[in-house]
């Protein structure tokens, strides 16, 4: 993947969204990352916080985990990313209060083809976010587990990411990759992108594995990683079939306990920027 700055005829946008934009993201696949996406924009939502939950992934699994069934997504993101709509008309309430979606389709598969030879192809979604007064306190974008031009175009878009890690043997080489990669586009694409947080996903503590990558990963990046860290858990793997977030569905579980502790790290961490700014 190429990365360059814009052509000095045409400028970065004017104006970001009103909202924060936060980039859920990680290359490799099954780290818990749409989960991490779907439950912590409910977790943000039930502390009142207006959340606007942005679906990247072709495969959807963001859409179906907030229950928005696939013959419902009549404007999806691929529309809004290629711009033949607008955010606004591509946004479906979830029976989450304060929480709503803009669903994804397998049409986005096709739109890293369609936009290789477009003009700012990497600034698409952020054109599209921006000077949009969306009433939203965060807008959370779930990836695709890839570093193509779809993460790419969300990477430009936000103001910082957050790296769902899972606790196994190979998390730090594919963590390394990422953070090469979130470094390039903050020096040639987006200068204001930061590192919101790790969080360590599928900790199981039956395995001491887990605790030596834990282990390992903080001592790498600090305190950049969440102090919550996210357990395997039957409950949490159980509630994407049945169209509901895991606070919906098992509220006591440790799985959507530990989202609701991460949720307010999250909060936290902002407040704090917010204070130093």
């Amino acid at each position: 993947m190429s990365f360059a700055p814009a052509p000095l005829d045409l400028p970065l946008p004017d104006g970001g969204p009103s909202a924060r934009v936060i980039a859920i993201a990680n290359q490799k696949g099954g780290v818990g990352k749409t989960t991490t996406a779907v439950n912590l924009a409910t977790a943000l939502a039930a502390v009142g916080k207006k959340v606007l939950l942005l679906d990247l992934d072709p495969q959807g699994n963001a859409s179906t985990g907030l229950g928005i069934p696939r013959h419902s997504r009549g404007i999806t993101s691929y529309q809004v990313l290629i711009g033949e709509q607008e955010v606004g008309s591509a946004i479906v309430s979830t029976t989450v209060p304060r929480l709503v979606v803009v669903p994804a389709s397998v049409d986005l598969s096709g739109a890293e083809i369609e936009l290789v030879g477009a003009e700012r192809r990497e600034y698409r979604l952020r054109e599209a976010l921006a000077g949009r007064d969306l009433p939203y306190d965060y807008v959370l974008i779930d990836c695709p587990p890839s570093l193509g031009l779809l993460t790419l175009n969300a990477l430009v878009a936000a103001q910082a990411v957050l790296v769902p890690l899972q606790c196994e043997f190979y998390a730090l080489e594919g963590l390394s990759h990422l953070i090469r990669t979130i470094e390039r586009v903050k020096r040639h694409l987006n200068p204001t992108l930061e590192i919101q947080g790790v969080v360590l996903t599928m900790f199981d503590k039956r395995n001491n594995l887990s605790d030596l990558v834990a282990a390992d990963v903080r001592d790498h990046f600090g305190d950049k990683v969440y102090e919550t860290v996210i357990p395997r858990n039957v409950r949490v793997s159980e509630a994407p079939s049945h169209g509901k977030p895991v606070l919906l569905y098992d509220l006591r579980c440790p799985g959507a306990q530990a989202y609701v502790h991460l949720a307010g790290e999250v909060l936290r961490r902002e407040r704090s920027r917010l204070s130093a700014a």
